[in-house]
Parts: structure tokens; sequence; C-alpha cells
């Protein structure tokens, strides 16, 4: 027994070194290797590497609560206004041999009621929008962006409306070129603002769009601030006939010049901006919709209008608007804006002339990074000229905002 014991273990322990042998020389699967996100210094804080890639990504994004009061004309009126916005952006960039391939994408979605409504219906808004969404390759910047009329580098911190070219984001084709030492030049071909543009008044109407504005500008941008120089061409066509023949299409045109100043001795981050603007034909360069209210007072703005003779009549305006930035502590800022706007037309035109003035501040506390919690208080004037009956009024407005950007 003890015989056939001692051959069983030895058979078995034989087999085991033999099947461990074999084993031996057989192929290991490796375990595939981990590749962590890297992070990309490159171009800023929250940039990382896509895996696999050289291109670096940035996902940020913001989220606003707004509530609004603006002084009511009638009973009728809602005084009172909620908005809930929500913003996601992505932003790629990889080096190349011809510089910055960047793609870049802002979405934005907003729920709006009473006051941020058009209307006194008492209704709520929602509006999904493509707010940003271009390329830029090189000095080539293509699809939706901030206009090249104005100056991106304006510290305005105004919540309200003025009177100047206010940010807009405008379909476009555009190229930089850069000259060195703070220097650059664009010219960009703009969807431009077509909304003031009325024909309508005196048996004319509008005729197709067959040239995109043309958005030229000079910038200096240094470390005491920025200045820059724009114009844009605005084409303007009439469908009506008069005397057997179409009008003759215009251009109206519009200048503008702005600067922001850095003012460091004052306190970190305080900056003084201006602009001013003049637009001959090109009203939509003066930050106007065609149709402007103040308490009772209203006016419709035309980039231009039919004369007796059919021939195309322009509207001529001009702004001025600045605003003061400073802080108080590193964490509590606050900021004093305003705007002043003048529009004239011939004696045969179907809208009034006008004046208008805006004048307000508001104060944002920011306890912890990327966090505000702000209120502002604007004052508006509107001042129809030349209508008999037709008086100027005002209205005051006021918001508390609280915003997280990251």
């Amino acid at each position: 027994m003890k015989l056939v014991k001692s051959l069983f273990l030895g058979s078995a322990a034989g087999l085991a070194a033999a099947v461990g042998a074999q084993a031996a020389d057989l192929p290991v699967a490796k375990a595939a290797a981990v590749e962590y996100v890297r992070v990309c210094s490159t171009y800023g804080a929250g940039f990382f590497y896509i895996p696999g890639t050289e291109t670096c990504l940035r996902v940020g994004g913001r989220v606003r609560a707004e509530y609004s009061y603006l002084e009511p004309t009638t009973r009728a009126n809602n005084s009172i206004g909620f908005l809930a916005r929500g913003r996601v952006q992505l932003d790629a960039r990889t080096a190349t041999a011809y510089g910055l391939l960047r793609a870049f994408v802002r979405m934005e979605m907003s729920r709006n009621t009473g006051v941020y409504q058009q209307t006194n219906s008492g209704g709520a808004g929602t509006s999904p929008n493509i707010a940003q969404a271009y390329i830029q390759f090189g000095g080539l910047t293509a699809g939706r962006t901030t206009s090249f009329f104005t100056n991106g580098d304006i510290a305005n911190e105004n919540w309200g409306t003025l009177r100047f070219y206010d940010y807009p984001d405008v379909n476009l084709l555009a190229y930089t070129f850069s000259f060195g030492n703070g220097f650059s030049a664009t010219l960009s071909l703009e969807e431009g603002s077509f909304a003031t543009t009325d024909l309508a008044n005196l048996a004319g109407v509008n005729a197709g769009q067959r040239l995109p504005d043309v958005v030229g500008n000079l910038k200096y941008a240094g470390t005491w601030g920025s200045a820059q120089l724009s114009g844009a061409l605005h084409q303007i066509r009439s469908n009506a006939v008069v005397g057997g023949e179409y009008a003759d299409s215009e251009l109206g045109w519009a200048v503008s010049g702005m600067v922001n100043v850095n003012l460091p001795m004052l306190a970190e981050g305080d900056a003084l901006w201006l602009a001013a603007t003049y637009a001959d034909g090109a009203l939509g360069y003066l930050g106007f919709d065609p149709d402007i209210s103040v308490g009772i007072a209203s006016g419709t703005v035309l980039d231009a209008y039919l004369g007796p003779d059919g021939d195309i009549e322009t509207g001529r305006g001009w702004s001025v608007a600045g605003g003061l930035n400073h802080y108080w502590t590193p964490t509590i800022r606050q900021s004093l804006f305003g705007s002043y706007a003048r529009v004239e037309y011939g004696t045969t035109a179907p809208s009034a002339d006008f004046t208008e003035w805006r004048v307000g501040s508001n104060l944002i506390w920011s306890p912890v990074s990327g966090l505000d919690i702000g209120v502002e208080a604007l004052y508006s004037n509107l001042n129809p000229r030349g209508i008999v009956g037709a008086d100027d009024d005002d209205a005051w407005e006021g918001r508390l905002r609280i915003q997280r950007d990251f």
C-alpha cells in the first residue's frame, strides 16, 4: 500500500512539473497599457490632451439665474421677469506647421418669462441657441463668432443695453494679419446687421441680399490696454419700381474707434473703456434694433427709406459710450457705464429723429473663483424729436444676477 501511494504521488508531481514546463513555453498576454489623461498647459488652465492625440481640449460652461424689474407704463405691462440660462462650450486646439488649429462651440439655452419676453402675454420662452461655432486655422476664422467690428478686449461689465456695438455674434469668414509688436488687421465678410433696413414705408420693399457686409479693423494690443479702428460697408437694395425703374442700390457705412485702458495704479483689474461710432445707412452698428421704446416714448430705427422721388435715402446717427471698472477689494468690484446716441433722418422720412441716453451701475461680489453675485440699476431716456405731441420718457430697470462660470 505504501508502495502504491508513493508511485501515485511521484507520478502526480512529475505530471505537474511537465505541465508547468510546457506552460512556461506558451506566450503570455500582457495587460494593455493604461493611457492617463495628460494636462495641457500650453493654452492655459483647464486644457487636457485628448487621449491618443496631440489636441488639447477644454470643457467649460455657465449657469446664470437672473431676476429683473422694469418700470411698467400701464397695468397690462409686466414689471418683473425670471431668466435661467445654461451654457456648455468646447474649445479644441492643435499646434500645426501652419499655426494654431482651433475649433470652438458654445451652446446656450434660456428659459425666461415676464419682461424678458417681447409681449405681455405672461407666457414663457425657451430658446436653444448655437451662440458660437467657428474654426480658426492660422489667420483664418470661419463660422459664427463675435463681429470683428468690435474690440473684444473692451472690459465692459454692463448687463443692460448700451448703444455701441456690444459683442454681437454673427456668421462670418475672416482673415487676420498679424504684424508683430501687438499690431494686427482683419478683413471680414459678415452677415451684417440687416434688421434695421426698412424700405416698405413709401411703396418700397427690401430686395434680396447680394453682398455680405464688409468689415475691417486695425488693432493694437499692449500691456497698457488696446485700441481699435473699425469700418463696415452695408448694401441697401430696394425692390420698388418708381418711374419704370428700380431704385439704385446704396452703400451704408459705419466707422468706430474703441479703446480699453488698464488702470492697475488704482487697483488690480481696474480698466476704463471708451467707444465712439458714426453710421450712415448702417444704424445696426450703433447697437439698435428696428423698434425702440422707453416708457411710453417709442421710435423706429431705419437704415434707409424711399424718398418721394423714389431714391433711397439713408438714416444717420452717432453714439458715444464708456465705462469704468473698479475693484474695491479682490472679491468686490463695481462698474459705472453710460451711452448717448442721436439718430437723424431727412424731412420726408417715415420715422422721427431721436436722442437716447442711458446710465447705470452694478456691484458684483465674487466670494469664490467663478461665482458672481451682483445687482445692477439702469436709467434710460428716449426723446423723439419733431413729432407734435410726442414727449420724451424715461424708465428704471434693475437686475439681480447669480452666475457660475466653469
